[in-house]
């Protein structure tokens, strides 16, 4: 009987963690769309369909200046003048929470 309760233990212990980490996980997700050959707005949020209001989301030069400072409004989006020199988008939510959008990847009207 306790060779079956060892191993029944140790299998729903296992299921058990890998459960809760599924059910804590969320990636950052952000997309960034022209609106017209000026402005660019981006959306941010997370894949359990929560949103990102306050989260940082710079817009970087490729020198590392930042060009346009920013977070992310109440709707979870920053819609700011297309920079004149190269780009990408920053959007960082802390540590292992972070998408960069390279100005190539953002499509056009």
């Amino acid at each position: 009987m306790i060779n079956v309760i060892r191993p029944l233990s140790a299998t729903l212990l296992v299921l058990c963690t890998g459960f809760s980490a599924s059910v804590l996980a969320h990636n950052p997700m952000c997309e960034c769309k022209a609106i017209d050959a000026e402005r660019i707005q981006c959306t941010g949020g997370f894949s359990d369909g929560s949103g990102a209001p306050g989260v940082t989301l710079d817009v970087i030069g490729y020198d590392e200046t930042i060009l346009v400072p920013g977070k992310l409004g109440a709707d979870s989006t920053l819609t700011f003048k297309k920079p004149g020199a190269e780009f990408y988008v920053l959007f960082d939510a802390g540590p292992g929470h972070v998408v960069e959008i390279d100005q190539a990847d953002i499509e056009a009207p």
